[in-house]
């Protein structure tokens, strides 16, 4: 496990080396596709200069490019024209997680989806179930699941954040704050028993917490490589979390840890 320091609820990671620091920068990019100079040095608790020169390290990648006072990420225009999610690694993994996911989900339910890769995954092996509500903040789940004769599908209003197709901010959260659903499938950018459930950035926090208190069942799906992995900020411990649906690159050690915290683990071979 990343020997970075593990912060409190909802707190970040700070004090990071440049290396680290500059990978979590772009992950936050990447997360919101956008980023502003002093939202990440007062996030990073460093200079403004030393923000500047992440970016400019991270632009002679190719990865992003630099504007006054912030920068953005090169590939969100295309990708979200094409309705492309930015995060599409482990592919193989994920569709498997998603089979698994979408066969406990039953005929008649109310369910809210999550924005992400995974979640989508879920998402596009529901076509077969009748009569299903679906509350989501994705767009493109949204698409995938709107059309289906017999399902109800919301959305809450909110910012649309480009890399992950998703609705987000104030008017998200209090869209959740009314709504009781069975099941919640949930995403994340890294899970680990000391850390919990860690995110790029502080954005969806408050979103995600509003998901997890709408949801009387949270079902947790992610693929191996997230976990003991850390992101920048903590939602919070693992107890919100009652099943872990991952693949079988997961150790037995890890199984074990994850089970004996009572989390119920299902792995999609």
């Amino acid at each position: 496990m990343p020997q970075d320091h593990i912060p409190q609820r909802g707190q970040a990671l700070t004090g990071l080396l440049s290396e680290p620091r500059r990978r979590r920068v772009l992950e936050w990019i990447e997360e919101e596709g956008s980023a502003r100079v002093r939202d990440l040095a007062a996030a990073f608790s460093v200079s403004e200069a030393t923000i500047r020169q992440d970016l400019e390290r991270l632009e002679s990648e190719g990865l992003i490019t630099r504007e006054h006072g912030g920068a953005y990420l090169n590939a969100t225009p295309s990708e979200a024209g094409a309705m492309l999610l930015h995060h599409r690694e482990n592919m193989d993994k994920k569709v498997r997680i998603g089979a698994l996911a979408a066969s406990l989900v039953k005929d008649g339910e109310t369910l809210i989806l999550d924005a992400g890769t995974t979640t989508t995954e879920v998402a596009t092996r529901l076509v077969g179930r009748k009569n299903l509500t679906v509350i989501t903040n994705a767009l493109n789940i949204a698409l995938i699941l709107g059309a289906v004769p017999g399902f109800a599908v919301h959305m809450p209003g909110g910012q649309f954040k480009a890399p992950t197709l998703s609705l987000s901010g104030d008017a998200s959260v209090e869209y959740f704050r009314n709504i009781f659903a069975g099941k919640l499938f949930l995403a994340t950018a890294g899970v680990s028993l000391e850390a919990g459930l860690t995110y790029p950035s502080f954005a969806d926090l408050q979103l995600k917490k509003a998901m997890i208190e709408a949801a009387s069942h949270v079902y947790l799906v992610a693929d191996s490589s997230k976990i003991n992995k850390l992101s920048f900020t903590r939602l919070g411990a693992l107890d919100v979390v009652h099943t872990f649906i991952t693949d079988a690159g997961i150790s037995d050690a890890d199984a074990r840890a994850f089970e004996s915290r009572g989390i119920e683990l299902l792995v999609a071979t």
